[in-house]
């Protein structure tokens, strides 16, 4: 991986690569930011970097042996930690029994989210996570002398899905690291990090893609026109995945789709239709989970920016995420959606999403929540 495949955040890779060339190389680094912007890719590149045994003033070589290995990441002195789940075959696993499908996925973007991971383990249903077994594995690995490189280097993948124990373990590792090594946690919620290994870590701070640089990637890698490349780039949110995802929809009409359900289940809701409402979940049940969970993200969203809209009326043409037919829609339904029923609605959709997830009886959760929606719509504003 190299810093030149990464969009954006030219001041902190030059950071990092002042870091390493000046020597002052922390023994615990925390990549921190939104998902979709690179941050594990930044983190992969740095330790490539770090290890590599021709660097220039920007960048790896690309041709030493070291690189070579790190762009298959399979360098000997390269560890990875990241969530997994428990399988027939597997009862206490750890991140080396999927490391296979570990570098297939880092392999096919520079932009890596969660659900992708669990997709890609093909464990959608079941909840991953970083167990004590692993910190295990990790003493073991670390306290060996380096194979081949000046560093052993450590990267974290989601520590926030780490456990008690396990976190307990790796606290001792990073107070008291053996000689050489480097730790990298890379994290969407540095919040549910334990706090004695937060003060531990330096901080990078990773933020969103630029609106620019987004709109000249998608510009060169999709053959869209400007304004809808803008729309793209506008409701993405400066995250790479959710641009794809967006994209994805598009192509394959999902979008508008969503779009008309949502106008469409709001009507019948705030009408009290209550046949309509029960043929409604009847369909939602029959599509597939994968359809049901865009459209509950998508819900999400939606409700989101017009409780935004309600409560800033003034900037209801600076809106920056959402679509113009979504505008155009929100622009009266904005007011159905405030501080009186906003959070109970959002709670709502993610419970019926969590649901879903776990393989709850569909035709029942979209009823249940057809009919809740139908309640909080009536719910006035004070």
């Amino acid at each position: 991986m190299f810093f030149k495949d990464i969009d954006d955040h030219k001041a902190i890779k030059q950071k990092l690569i002042g870091s390493v060339q000046q020597n002052r190389v922390s023994h615990a680094l925390l990549f921190s930011g939104p998902e979709g912007n690179g941050k594990l890719s930044s983190a992969i590149a740095f330790a490539q970097y770090l290890s590599c045994e021709n660097k220039s003033e920007n960048d790896s070589c690309g041709t030493c042996s070291s690189c070579l290995k790190y762009q298959k990441f399979v360098h000997p002195d390269l560890h990875f930690v990241f969530p997994v789940v428990k399988t027939k075959s597997v009862n206490k696993p750890v991140s080396d029994n999927f490391i296979k499908e570990w570098r297939e996925f880092l392999s096919e973007s520079v932009y890596h989210g969660f659900d992708k991971w669990l997709k890609k383990m093909g464990t959608e249903n079941q909840q991953a996570g970083i167990f004590a077994q692993e910190s295990e594995e990790i003493i073991k690995k670390l306290n060996l002398k380096p194979f081949e490189s000046e560093y052993k280097v450590m990267i974290i993948w989601m520590p926030e899905k780490m456990n008690i124990s396990a976190s307990n373990k790796l606290l001792k590792m990073i107070e008291e690291p053996p000689p050489k090594t480097i730790f990298i946690l890379v994290t969407e919620d540095s919040e549910k990090i334990i706090k004695t290994i937060l003060s531990r870590t330096q901080l990078i701070k990773i933020p969103k893609i630029n609106e620019e640089v987004m709109f000249e990637r998608i510009k060169k890698t999709y053959d869209f026109e400007n304004d809808k490349i803008k729309e793209i780039t506008r409701t993405s949110d400066g995250n790479f995945l959710k641009a794809e995802e967006i994209i994805k929809n598009i192509k394959n009409n999902a979008e508008q789709d969503n779009f008309s359900k949502f106008t469409q289940f709001m009507r019948d809701a705030y009408g009290l239709k209550i046949i309509e409402l029960t043929k409604w979940a009847e369909i939602m049940a029959k599509s597939g989970r994968e359809t049901q969970k865009n459209f509950l993200r998508y819900a999400l969203k939606l409700l989101r920016e017009n409780f935004i809209l309600n409560i800033s009326p003034e900037n209801q043409n600076k809106v920056i995420f959402l679509t113009d037919n979504e505008k155009n829609f929100s622009v009266k339904f904005n007011k159905f959606i405030h501080k009186n029923n906003i959070f109970q609605l959002v709670n709502e959709f993610n419970e019926a999403y969590n649901h879903i997830e776990r393989n709850g009886y569909n035709k029942l959760i979209f009823l249940d929540l057809a009919l809740k929606t139908a309640r909080l719509l009536k719910v006035k504003p004070q």
